[in-house]
């Protein structure tokens, strides 16, 4: 169940604004079987176009304790037995990269967008609460 969300996404699509539809916490596992971390993380959702599925942003790294090594395209978090390491792949990155600034050279904001963005944030916080 999606509740409402005041976090509009920057920069993910040069030079628009993408509103999210809501926003929904669930739980997210990284590792192996052998070793691996459950955290429970809010998720914002969006309905464009893109070549990422997902994107992590600073929430769900600082909940999972993790440390990004950008130039090696690494991701360090600690889990119960022992350092939990991802990998990302140069040629991965470059190719969703490419994807991406196609996409923004055709994109645009639809005005809707921000007719919802204003009704947004006219949620009171006790509105905007996540319920257990």
């Amino acid at each position: 169940m999606l509740t409402p969300s005041r976090a509009p996404f920057y920069s993910i699509v040069l030079g628009n604004v993408a509103t999210p539809l809501g926003s929904v916490v669930l739980p997210v596992t990284s590792g192996t079987k052998d070793n691996h971390r459950t955290e429970y993380i809010k998720l914002e959702v969006a309905d464009f176009e893109s070549s990422y599925h997902a994107i992590i942003g600073r929430p769900a790294l600082a909940k999972f304790m993790a440390v990004p090594h950008f130039v090696y395209l690494l991701l360090k978090t600690p889990s119960k037995t022992g350092i939990l390491m991802f990998r990302g792949g140069l040629k991965k990155s470059y190719d969703c990269d490419h994807k991406e600034i196609k996409y923004a050279a055709t994109s645009h904001v639809p005005e809707p967008s921000a007719e919802v963005l204003a009704s947004v944030q006219k949620l009171t916080d006790s509105e905007m609460e996540i319920s257990s």
